[in-house]
């Protein structure tokens, strides 16, 4: 359980760094960034040995009416990655949404936690979704108001939903092919 935090605390550092300590990340510099990604894939490796060997209480198990809920908040959470990536002119959901990326990380995590309630999940699934809210309201504080992006062509919403299926049943096939069958 010791690597799984100590994950997920890397992992809020590595995150939280620059909207805490401005100053110190800014004179950094652009190797900032190198070290940052660094520290980053360090707090997955962390977080993934450490939440494969960690032990804890069960609570509830993957009954077949959370799995399809959590396969919905799925496609929900990639849907609103695809919102946060396009650049410039937003889809729909990139104009209504501050933060797209954050929230379905957000989404992400909770889905995972309706499936996964053990210890270790609550520690990793539910770390990380607190560092997302938190993440969210540092970025509100000091950034202001926020004013929505343009809206992007109805072409870009057609890709982004055509993204998010393929993404998805890559995820889901990568799942399996790990041992963890996704479908109810």
């Amino acid at each position: 359980m010791n690597l799984l935090i100590a994950g997920v605390a890397l992992w809020w550092a590595a995150h939280l760094f620059k909207r805490i300590a401005p100053g110190p990340r800014a004179r950094l510099g652009e190797p900032g960034k190198g070290l940052v990604a660094l520290l980053l894939v360090g707090s997955i490796i962390l977080m993934v040995i450490g939440y494969r060997s960690a032990e804890g209480a069960f609570y509830w198990g993957r009954d077949p009416m959370w799995v399809g809920i959590n396969n919905i908040l799925m496609v929900i959470a990639f849907y609103f990655y695809a919102a946060s990536g396009a650049k410039g002119a937003k889809i729909w959901l990139g104009t209504r949404v501050r933060h797209p990326q954050l929230t379905g990380f957000s989404i992400w995590a909770v889905a995972h936690l309706l499936v996964n309630g053990d210890t270790p999940s609550f520690v990793l699934f539910g770390g990380l979704l607190i560092w997302a809210i938190i993440e969210i309201l540092l970025i509100n504080a000091q950034e202001g108001p926020w004013t929505p992006p343009p809206r992007a062509p109805f072409k870009k919403e057609i890709v982004a939903i055509v993204v998010t299926i393929v993404v998805v049943v890559v995820v889901m096939g990568i799942h399996y092919w790990l041992g963890v069958p996704p479908w109810g």
